[in-house]
C-alpha cells in the first residue's frame, strides 16, 4: 500500500530539491524527511532523486512520481471541498509566456473566469518551463509555440501566428509592402538572450540567406523589445499578434516560418474546469486578429490566414 504521508512529502520536496528547506515547510526534522523519502523510494523500487555536484535533481521516475503525488493531493482536495462545500475550490492553473497572455489568451481567460466557478491560476514560464511544467504536474495546461506535440503530452492546436518585422514609422523599410530576409541586411536588431528559441531561428535564418547583422540590445520579452524599437535603438522581429506601440510600424517577413501555437496537457481524459478552461482558449483562439479600436494602445497586425498579409496597425488618436 502506497503511503500517502511519504508521497505528499516527496511533492513537496521536489519543490525546493532541499533536504533543510522542504523539512521547514513540512515541520518535520530533516533526518525524518529523509527517511520518508528514502522509504517511498523503497516501497516503488525507483531511484527519485540523485546528486549533481552540490545539487539534487529528479530522475525521470521521480518526476513522474511527483506528478502522480500532485494529481493525488488536488483530487483529494477537491473532493473534500465538494463534500464540504457542494463544489471544488482547487484552482485551474495555466502555464504560458507573457506574450501569449498579453496578446493571445485574454479572450480566452476573460470568458472563463466569468462563468467558471473555479479560481485561475497563471504561471509564467518560456516554453520549455511550460512542457515541464505541464508534464510535473504543476499546471494543468500549458500554451507554447511548438512543432507538433510533445512526447508524453496531448495538444490542441490553438492559433497560428505570422512574423513580422516592426520599425519606426520613419525608417526605409515602411516604404515596402514585404520584408525579404536580404532587406535586413547590416540592421541592427533588437533581440532576445542567445539561448532563446526566437534568436536562435532568426539567427539560423539570416545566416542560410547570407545576411550580415548585430545586436543593437538583447531584450527577452515582446514588450521590452518593442519598448526598444520605439526608443529608435534597433528594429525587430516580433510575432504578429503583438500590439505596437505608438510610431512603430509592421511589415510582414514571408520567409521566416509561422509560429503555431498549441494549448498541452497531460494525457487523460479533461474533466471540470481544466476541460473548461481548454475549451474557453479554443474557442477564443482566434480572437487576437481582431483589429483594435482605436481608442485601445495598437492594433493587431496580422491575421492567422496562411498567406494573409498583415495591415499596419492603427495609430492612437
Amino acid at each position: 500500500m502506497l503511503n500517502l504521508d511519504w508521497l505528499g512529502a516527496f511533492v513537496v520536496f521536489t519543490e525546493h530539491l532541499n533536504f533543510t528547506r522542504a523539512a521547514r515547510a513540512l515541520h518535520v526534522s530533516q533526518p525524518a524527511l529523509h527517511a520518508q523519502i528514502g522509504k517511498l523510494g523503497e516501497a516503488l523500487g525507483v531511484t527519485l532523486y540523485q546528486r549533481r555536484g552540490q545539487r539534487l535533481e529528479l530522475t525521470a521516475d521521480g518526476k513522474r512520481v511527483a506528478a502522480f503525488g500532485r494529481e493525488v493531493g488536488e483530487r483529494t482536495r477537491s473532493f473534500l471541498d465538494v463534500l464540504r462545500h457542494g463544489e471544488s475550490r482547487e484552482p485551474v492553473v495555466l502555464c504560458a509566456g507573457e506574450g501569449s497572455y498579453l496578446y493571445l489568451l485574454g479572450e480566452g481567460i476573460r470568458a472563463f473566469t466569468a462563468r467558471a466557478a473555479a479560481p485561475l491560476r497563471l504561471l509564467t514560464r518560456d516554453r520549455e518551463g511550460t512542457l515541464e511544467a505541464v508534464a510535473a504536474g504543476e499546471a494543468h495546461l500549458g500554451v507554447a509555440p511548438l512543432e507538433g506535440a510533445p512526447d508524453g503530452l496531448a495538444a490542441d492546436r490553438l492559433t497560428e501566428v505570422a512574423q513580422v518585422l516592426v520599425v519606426p514609422e520613419g525608417h526605409p523599410l515602411v516604404r515596402k509592402r514585404h520584408i525579404r530576409l536580404r532587406d535586413l541586411e547590416g540592421a541592427r536588431l533588437v533581440v532576445p538572450g542567445p539561448s532563446r528559441p526566437h534568436r536562435a531561428l532568426l539567427a539560423q535564418a539570416l545566416l542560410s540567406a547570407g545576411v550580415r547583422w548585430e545586436p543593437a540590445v538583447e531584450a527577452n520579452g515582446w514588450e521590452l523589445m518593442l519598448h526598444f524599437v520605439q526608443l529608435g535603438v534597433g528594429i525587430a522581429v516580433v510575432n504578429a499578434c503583438c500590439r505596437l506601440p505608438r510610431g512603430l510600424v509592421a511589415r510582414p517577413l514571408p520567409e521566416l516560418p509561422r509560429k503555431v501555437f498549441y494549448a498541452v496537457r497531460r494525457r487523460g481524459e479533461l474533466q471540470g474546469a481544466t476541460a473548461e478552461l481548454r475549451d474557453a482558449l479554443l474557442a477564443h483562439a482566434s480572437a487576437w486578429q481582431r483589429t483594435r479600436a482605436s481608442g485601445e494602445a495598437g492594433a493587431s497586425v496580422a491575421s492567422s490566414a496562411p498567406g494573409a498579409a498583415p495591415t499596419t496597425p492603427a495609430r492612437r488618436r
